[in-house]
């Protein structure tokens, strides 16, 4: 799923990445990316012809990087509790640095949801491998007797969600202190480890 970049391209999606942080996908403009990439907006347009296609742009940059990780962790000789600490740690780690993700992936799931199935199948990842390591680990007994889609989908989920409801978290649990809410996250790569370790440990 690499994608080789001009320096103009690997330009323009940093300052889009760093725009649509700051500003959200509705909320950031063209012009705005413009002015932060240090270009005019005609050559913006010539690289990258519409908002959807730098968000996307800024999307497939991050996944591209974070996918084959993970998966390389899950496949990885580490014991299991190792690959789930190592699993969540760099999950996080990635929307700490993306945190765009989660809000593509509800944008295109509501626009294009056949969209976002491709880009996973692009990464020539199998899932199924990953559901078959957590069958065996189940009858070695390393894990209790779980649904493995169950397993990952509690997994994934409380990673991302602090990421989907940031405006909700941040904004209300934290009264807007952005940095109790990045210590929170910081935080929660152990917290989140340790809990999916003791609830499938036997």
């Amino acid at each position: 799923m690499e994608i080789k970049r001009t320096e103009t391209e690997v330009l323009i999606l940093d300052a889009a990445r760093k725009v649509f942080l700051e500003n959200g996908f509705d909320g950031t403009t063209m012009q705005q990316i413009a002015n932060e990439a240090g270009i005019n907006k005609a050559l913006l347009h010539y690289y990258f012809r519409s908002k959807d296609r730098l968000f996307e742009g800024v999307f497939i940059e991050a996944f591209g990087k974070m996918v084959p990780n993970l998966f390389k962790i899950f496949t990885s000789e580490a014991e299991f509790s190792e690959k789930i600490k190592g699993l969540v740690h760099t999950y996080i780690s990635a929307l700490q640095q993306y945190p765009q993700i989660p809000q593509f992936i509800l944008h295109e799931l509501h626009r294009n949801p056949g969209r976002i199935i491709e880009l996973m199948h692009s990464t020539g990842i199998d899932p199924d491998v990953v559901m078959n390591i957590i069958r065996q680990e189940t009858k070695k007994g390393t894990i209790i007797g779980i649904d493995p889609h169950q397993l990952m989908v509690n997994l994934l989920a409380m990673c991302i969600f602090p990421f989907a409801a940031r405006p909700m978290i941040q904004g209300f649990i934290f009264k807007n202190d952005a940095k109790a809410y990045e210590e929170f996250l910081e935080k929660r790569k152990a917290e989140v480890a340790d809990f999916i370790i003791k609830a499938i440990t036997p």
